[in-house]
């Protein structure tokens, strides 16, 4: 499809403002950036660096989405930006906390206290607003995209900074409706039980219908170990045992296929 020269410039007159602003979002960033410190004092301007990032995935979306209406075309570029700044803010924040999948708490307690002064409010809302971004950048690139699998990763990492996120050693007694923030609080643990089972189910897929490699079915089974500890933690027995039955038959499923593998390997040695 030919865009017209008049089309062209009615485009970039309408992004100028927006360009202006991921310009000012981007200063704004490195400067943040370089106040930056190793050590946990650090955690909090992590989390204001991953806000700058979905600010300008933001734009870079409604970028996206004017040359989809004034040009007829979808802009692969600013997609492309957006995509690299959803991991850049993931990254931002893993620092703070972890990206460790299935452990204790203990293991990354530190860098969730760090977080004290982020009330359950800040967190919840930045949790949406990376969920929205990453649903925003994958239907900007279509469902037959060639980076359609490479959304696995960035699925199952944004389930795990959820779950990471949250204070599970003061969750169970917080979740009395009458202490402050208790609405965000059970959103919060809804989208991580959401987000890891998605994760889970999305690492199987992959596992399934494109890679074949056991390595995303172990990541898959770490999902549900992930949840079921979430249940057990916050005594919802019942959950935790549904979701150990499905890690027992997602590990004999995976130990038969490499069972498989290997007489393959052997029949053709």
């Amino acid at each position: 499809m030919k865009v017209s020269a008049e089309a062209r410039k009615r485009y970039s007159e309408r992004i100028k403002e927006y360009q202006a602003e991921i310009k000012r979002v981007s200063d704004h960033e490195a400067e943040v950036r370089n106040q930056l410190s190793a050590d946990a004092g650090g955690h909090s301007l992590r989390v204001d660096l991953a806000q700058d990032c979905l600010d300008l995935v933001s734009y870079y979306i409604l970028m996206n989405a004017l040359s989809v209406a004034l040009l007829g075309v979808k802009n692969e570029s600013y997609l492309k930006e957006g995509h690299k700044r959803i991991y850049k803010a993931i990254i931002y924040v893993e620092e703070a906390v972890s990206p460790l999948i299935d452990v204790p708490f203990s293991e990354y307690e530190e860098g969730v206290l760090a977080l004290g002064e982020l009330d359950d409010r800040s967190r919840y809302g930045f949790l949406r607003k990376l969920g929205f971004s990453i649903d925003a950048i994958q239907d900007g690139y279509g469902s037959n995209s060639k980076w359609k699998w490479s959304f696995v990763e960035i699925e199952g990492r944004y389930a795990v900074l959820a779950k990471n996120m949250l204070n599970l050693k003061t969750f169970v007694a917080g979740m009395d409706p009458r202490v402050d923030g208790y609405e965000e609080r059970s959103g919060h643990m809804a989208l991580c039980k959401e987000l890891l089972q998605n994760a889970a189910d999305r690492y199987r897929e992959k596992y399934e219908l494109s890679t074949l490699q056991l390595d995303d079915m172990k990541l898959a089974i770490s999902y549900l170990g992930a949840l079921k500890r979430l249940h057990t933690l916050i005594g919802e027995d019942d959950g935790g045992d549904v979701v150990a039955k499905k890690i027992d038959a997602w590990k004999t499923k995976m130990e038969a296929d490499e069972r498989k593998t290997k007489e393959r390997a052997k029949g053709k040695a």
